[in-house]
């Protein structure tokens, strides 16, 4: 079976919200809200003298979903496809223009600054991903915030200034977009170092071969590492029953793009709540997985998720697993249930996010 085609460079970047296209987080098959206010200028040049203009986006529709904003402020500012604010100038003048951009989310976020340098006649699109601070990784549901932006000039004269409406999407919430189209950044729900992980790592040990969870031993052969490998998600699988987690839907998310987002718990809710869907389940184990030095991959069929681990290093097989039954099944029963249920899909049909791409991509753990 191949691989999902995993890209992190998304070339196709539209408009987003309020007043006009331009590249910002999240819009290549979203279609953008438009709107006729302008913000004010400030500005004291004559009416008769072209001048610099200035247009601003924000988010997908206005709705910014934390794990894209955390992926885009961890790209320096000229390798970014996208950000959580967006703003084009156009140097309609006869000469440069040098600009000093600050943009931050009120309250939720540092301020990030850019200097844009403009060639007389140019357009020009600057991608701003500030560092949103702790509260954002802690909110659950939508929040309304303001983006600020303010434009000056190397003089320090304020030439534009603008405020837009921002809707912050909860932390939980994962946009899929089209054909999951973005379903590799469901890697940031995959969280290793969370203290809940290594809680059940440390309850599976006990039931383990030597007291032992060693991940990937490289002096073994490829049979003695499956052999270990089966051993050692046997071990976790049987802890997080124990635990007693048990399947619980809840993936209902508001705002837009409702058809192609859900709510996505984090591995510590999870845990803590003892409650997850299959989603959930497949984040959960992955993070697991990781933790050893495992590879986990998630993988997504019409209306399911599995996960599954590598059954030794660089191995092309993987073990299976399906965790949506952990408190209804035995270990052997839920590999059985995986393979049954893989087995009825085309190609085609699955979706699949091997883990270690996904961070060679730089989608990394979501912050908590």
């Amino acid at each position: 079976m191949s691989f999902f085609p995993f890209r992190v460079k998304f070339a196709a970047i539209g408009p987003v919200a309020a007043l006009v296209f331009a590249p910002a987080l999240l819009a290549p098959t979203a279609t953008s809200a438009m709107s006729d206010r302008e913000p004010t200028k400030v500005t004291s040049a004559s009416a008769h003298k072209p001048e610099p203009t200035y247009k601003i986006s924000v988010g997908l529709d206005g709705d910014v979903f934390p794990v894209f904003a955390n992926y885009a402020s961890m790209q320096a500012p000229q390798q970014r496809e996208w950000g959580t604010v967006a703003v084009t100038i156009t140097n309609s003048t006869d000469a440069p223009v040098r600009n000093r951009i600050a943009v931050k989310i009120s309250g939720w976020s540092d301020q990030e600054i850019q200097i844009a340098e403009m060639a007389a006649g140019q357009v020009r699109t600057f991608k701003f991903a500030p560092t949103f601070l702790p509260r954002l990784y802690q909110n659950h549901e939508i929040s309304a915030a303001t983006a600020m932006v303010e434009i000056s000039d190397m003089g320090g004269r304020s030439v534009y200034q603008a405020t837009m409406p921002v809707r912050l999407r909860s932390v939980d919430d994962m946009y899929w977009g089209t054909k999951f189209k973005y379903a590799p950044f469901i890697a940031s729900w995959v969280t290793p170092h969370e203290s809940q992980i290594e809680q059940i790592l440390s309850l599976a040990k006990e039931s383990a071969p030597s007291r032992r969870l060693p991940g990937y031993e490289s002096w073994k052969d490829a049979a003695q590492q499956e052999k270990s490998t089966q051993i050692q998600a046997k071990s976790i699988y049987d802890a997080v029953k124990q635990h007693g987690v048990s399947y619980v839907k809840s993936s209902v998310t508001f705002g837009g793009s409702a058809d192609v987002s859900q709510r996505i718990r984090m591995p510590r809710e999870s845990l803590m709540q003892n409650s997850a869907n299959c989603i959930d389940g497949a984040v959960t184990f992955a993070s697991l997985f990781e933790n050893l030095g495992m590879d986990p991959i998630v993988m997504l069929v019409p209306g399911h998720a599995f996960v599954g681990v590598r059954v030794a290093q660089g191995s092309p097989r993987y073990l299976f697993i399906d965790v949506a039954q952990v408190a209804r099944m035995n270990f052997d029963a839920a590999v059985r249930s995986a393979e049954a249920t893989l087995g009825k899909f085309q190609d085609s049909e699955i979706t699949r996010i091997p883990i270690d791409q996904a961070r060679g991509a730089g989608i990394y753990p979501m912050p908590f």
